[in-house]
């Protein structure tokens, strides 16, 4: 979770919050709203319903927890409660996010006596349905398939609803779960019996449709990052040829000011090669994919944000949703084919006031999807060819495959020849 002071300096103080919420507020040393938090709060902590068009890192996961907890404690239930009946309900599009949503609520409930539970898929079914039945739950985070299937199996009963959180919007549409959400909305009580807030990086009139279909007359709240995306990372794109791209991938990674690397490729194969590359050359990294064990994709995140490893390998199942500190480098080895993947990998790096470091690659096969993410930014990105040095052959392979691909051949540790690119 991250927060910064704004030019126009709107402090928490100004809200009339719960005590027990500020001082969680406090503990997290948060003192000014970003500009989603300044300008969405003021219309929620009101009861309104809200759509916001806002990407991840400015802040919005913030503003949506603080008014579903400012609410819950402003409404305690003094009635009897039942168990796997949440009050307040947030559907994220990945196990990522989701989780991610979870652990900045538990910091912002710490004083509230508040339960959340997470329901994602990838994690032992049973041992959710534990967690569900331990106590009363307030606030729910989830995915929408994970959720629907605790819904069907009457595990989960959606009618008390006080506040529903569609978070990212667009990938949930992006991704084909709207049919799901559709369900899982259904279920909770109409949209004038609860508040709805839906956020959104992009606006396309299919999530206008939805807005107006899921929350009731809405109020539009709109923030700008991408241009402080642009210039908080300095941004170069590379010319490279596509047999040339892992030599340039080695030689930048093994610079000395790359100090915290993510790599972005754009599917899981390549994304395992390279990871299995780079280790078989000596670099310390690990790969974050969709085919990854929900447990292991934890670990290896946690690893990647302690320092313990030094390079990420992700499809852009990890260029959203995560609060990553001191990514010194974020290297796009193939261009994002939706512009809108690209302004949230170079998000990575760049935050809490630092300058951070975009570099991609734009061989003959990619090359021609830097308009649209020149026209997404608002500006030209600089190209250039890599100098000589970074072009230098990388060292034949000195250890054993580690990321092979399940029935794949063993290779052979120690190659003679180079590690190539693909």
């Amino acid at each position: 979770m991250e927060n910064s002071p704004q030019q126009e300096s709107i402090s928490f103080d100004g809200f009339n919050l719960q005590q027990p919420l500020r001082d969680a507020i406090n503990k997290l040393g948060f003192e000014y709203c970003t500009p989603i938090q300044a300008e969405s709060l003021v219309h929620t902590l009101a009861g309104h319903d809200v759509t916001g068009r806002a990407q991840t890192g400015t802040g919005k996961t913030a503003a949506f927890l603080i008014t579903i907890i400012n609410d819950l404690l402003s409404n305690p239930v003094e009635e009897e409660r039942f168990l796997a009946e949440p009050r307040a309900l947030v559907v994220a599009p990945t196990r990522e996010l989701a989780i991610q949503i979870a652990s900045d609520a538990a910091l912002l409930t710490e004083f509230c006596g508040l339960h959340t539970v997470t329901l994602v898929g990838g994690e032992d079914y049973a041992k959710q349905n534990r967690a569900l039945d331990k106590q009363p739950v307030d606030i729910l985070v989830a995915t929408p398939g994970r959720l629907l299937d605790f819904v069907q199996n009457d595990s989960l009963y959606l009618g008390l609803i006080e506040l529903l959180v569609l978070d990212e919007a667009d990938r949930m549409l992006d991704m084909g779960f709207i049919p799901q959400v559709r369900q899982v909305v259904n279920r909770t009580p109409k949209k004038d019996c609860r508040q709805t807030l839906l956020f959104s990086a992009t606006f396309t009139p299919e999530i206008k449709e939805l807005a107006s279909r899921w929350a009731m007359d809405p109020i539009m709240v709109e923030v700008e990052p991408e241009k402080v995306a642009a210039d908080a990372v300095d941004q170069k794109v590379f010319l490279v040829t596509t047999a040339d791209k892992y030599n340039l991938l080695y030689n930048l990674i093994t610079d000395p000011g790359a100090e915290k690397v993510m790599v972005f490729s754009n599917r899981r194969d390549q994304v395992r090669k390279l990871a299995d590359n780079l280790y078989r050359n000596g670099i310390n990294c690990d790969m974050l994919s969709g085919e990854i064990a929900q447990n292991k994709r934890i670990r290896t995140l946690e690893s990647f944000k302690s320092g313990k490893l030094r390079v990420l390998v992700a499809t852009d199942v990890a260029g959203r949703g995560l609060h990553i500190d001191d990514v010194s480098h974020v290297i796009n080895y193939t261009l994002p084919e939706e512009p809108e993947d690209y302004v949230h990998r170079i998000g990575r790096t760049g935050r809490a006031g630092a300058i951070g470091t975009s570099i991609s690659f734009a061989c003959e096969e990619d090359s021609f999807l830097l308009p649209a993410i020149e026209e997404k930014l608002g500006n030209k990105l600089e190209c250039i060819h890599p100098e000589q040095h970074l072009l230098e052959q990388a060292p034949g392979f000195a250890r054993a495959s580690r990321f092979k691909a399940k029935g794949s051949k063993p290779q052979r540790s120690g190659g003679r020849r180079p590690a190539r690119a693909y």
